[in-house]
């Protein structure tokens, strides 16, 4: 009688397990801190795969917040970190992007926070992928990126025992 208790029970385990894979077609296995890059760039950041946050973020210095042509726009600065065979070297990258929108995050404390929002053209997994990004100081943090399910969603899957499994730069 144990016995087919035991065997009942690794059939229904056996049959969510594989109800679990088929739901992930053309999704990568990632673990929970990759690395990524900005297109064109062969700078690495490392990013945080963070289900419980909604949007992405970055963290960005000398936010400026400007208008040009009428249109909203942000100029700020990346710090990343050294490309393969360079490891230790930081370099600057000023970038200037359309405001997509403004959010409030909600922090620990229970202030809101209003950051900008621009798409930056990233490279995760080898493939490049247009990714909405709040700007914020992230330096109290350990990883200067986090990638929220909004991006997560249709892209990976992530195993929190593991990290570094995917590839930077676009292939």
């Amino acid at each position: 009688m144990l016995s087919v208790g035991l065997s009942a029970l690794f059939i229904v385990m056996l049959s969510s397990y594989s109800f679990a894979s088929s739901d992930t077609p053309g999704k990568v296995i990632a673990g929970w801190v990759e690395k990524i890059s900005i297109k064109n760039q062969s700078y690495a950041l490392k990013a945080k795969l963070d289900s419980g946050a909604k949007t992405s973020s970055v963290h960005a210095e000398n936010i400026e917040l400007f208008k040009r042509d009428g249109q909203r726009w942000v100029r700020f600065q990346l710090l990343l970190e050294g490309a393969e065979g360079a490891e230790g070297e930081i370099e600057t990258l000023t970038l200037e992007k359309s405001r997509v929108r403004r959010v409030k995050i909600k922090e620990h404390d229970g202030d809101h926070d209003s950051r900008p929002v621009v798409e930056l053209d990233i490279c995760f997994d080898g493939r490049p992928y247009a990714v909405e990004f709040t700007l914020t100081d992230r330096s109290a943090f350990i990883y200067p990126v986090l990638l929220g399910r909004r991006f997560l969603a249709g892209v990976a899957v992530v195993d929190p025992e593991v990290t570094f499994l995917t590839q930077a730069q676009c292939r």
